[in-house]
């Protein structure tokens, strides 16, 4: 059997407030294997977004222990974790955090330049977009796209350079219907013909529905960890 992608133990993570340090997890134990298609959900405030932030060496760990595609998140420098995130770790961002300036194409093609990739990088943006709908928009600026163009842009951009794992933290926020079925379709695509692992945080049913495992928080705890049948 191969090693899990993530293996939280004990994991714990402690905010500055004050008098008293404020616990968003408390205790979290999680192992996530290769090719998951898994939703954290909860209320607000129980801890998924940090756990999200933690997995993808965007802070360090409190306490306990984790290990994201076999590296030690807490004993990493800033520029190790820098370097994890860049060539194995895609992200998907509720605010999108595209470059309205850029086109579609440039800024799914500016992450390859940042991992080094020559020759092919045009084309690979390209294609990556093509799978997602968008080839007829490449050329056209982000911030004449619609909303659910937008978040299409922004997973081309998270899965172009084929990462090992992506995060999505509540990527159907600012999604109507249409659109979230859509882009959940396309990222359950890309996970079985690519083999990526996707976690997402979310409080959307439309996302639930599509997870083949649900993990629960509550008060910084794992609460249920359960299989589930897609029902979309």
């Amino acid at each position: 059997m191969s090693a899990p992608i993530v293996l939280a133990r004990g994991l714990t993570k402690a905010f500055d407030g004050g008098r008293e340090p404020v616990w968003a997890l408390r205790g979290v134990d999680l192992e996530v294997g290769a090719g998951e298609f898994l939703a954290l959900v909860g209320p607000s405030g129980s801890g998924k977004t940090t756990l999200l932030n933690l997995v993808g060496a965007l802070d360090t760990p409190t306490g306990g222990e984790l290990t994201v595609l076999g590296q030690h998140i807490a004993s990493l420098s800033k520029m190790a974790r820098a370097h994890l995130r860049l060539h194995s770790i895609g992200f998907v961002f509720q605010a999108y955090n595209l470059v309205p300036v850029l086109t579609a194409r440039e800024n799914v093609e500016f992450v390859l330049e940042l991992q080094g990739m020559g020759a092919g990088r045009r084309d690979r943006a390209r294609g990556v977009l093509a799978e997602l709908g968008l080839g007829d928009l490449a050329d056209r600026r982000t911030n004449e796209l619609s909303g659910g163009q937008q978040q299409r842009v922004a997973v081309a951009r998270a899965v172009a350079s084929r990462p090992t794992l992506v995060l999505a933290d509540e990527p159907t926020a600012n999604l109507d219907g249409e659109n979230a079925e859509t882009l959940m379709h396309l990222m359950r695509d890309l996970r079985d013909r690519h083999g990526m692992t996707f976690i997402f945080s979310t409080h959307d049913p439309r996302v639930v529905a599509h997870a083949v495992r649900i993990v629960t928080l509550v008060d910084g705890r794992v609460s249920k960890d359960e299989p589930q049948v897609p029902t979309s």
